[in-house]
């Protein structure tokens, strides 16, 4: 189980983790956009596509034995800052559907546009499955 990193007299981060220190297997997920493991785009809803990023996360932490419990940082690529700020609690429930109540190290950072033209969000995970004696 990964260890939440919190310095003495910060005020309680809210929904993510100022830092998280961990030891055993890594498992670094490549950029996850809100399409399906067939490569489309079902909707072109911010929230909808950043499920779906999710649950491609989940995916690929699944096939490495890993999950969301094992996340310690994501990394958070949007287009659109003032979507994201307008959504926020929409993708609090979505976040909570697919990560449970787990928030790892997170960043959220505005790029002018992503790779594919009709991806909103891309997310980068990284997760450490606990060493086992």
């Amino acid at each position: 189980m990964a260890e939440i990193i919190h310095p003495q007299g910060w005020p309680a981060a809210k929904g993510y983790a100022n830092g998280m220190a961990a030891e055993g297997k890594v498992i670094f997920v490549g950029g996850q956009i809100g399409w399906t493991k067939d490569q489309i785009f079902e909707t072109d809803d911010f929230v909808e596509q950043a499920e779906q990023a999710m649950r491609n996360i989940v995916d690929v932490l699944a096939s490495a034995g890993a999950q969301t419990t094992d996340l310690v940082r994501l990394t958070w690529f949007i287009t659109d800052k003032k979507t994201y700020v307008a959504e926020q609690k929409r993708l609090g429930e979505a976040y909570r559907r697919v990560f449970g109540r787990h928030f790892p190290a997170m960043t959220l950072v505005q790029v002018v546009a992503l790779l594919e033209d009709r991806a909103l969000i891309e997310i980068e995970a990284t997760a450490v499955i606990p060493a086992r004696p």
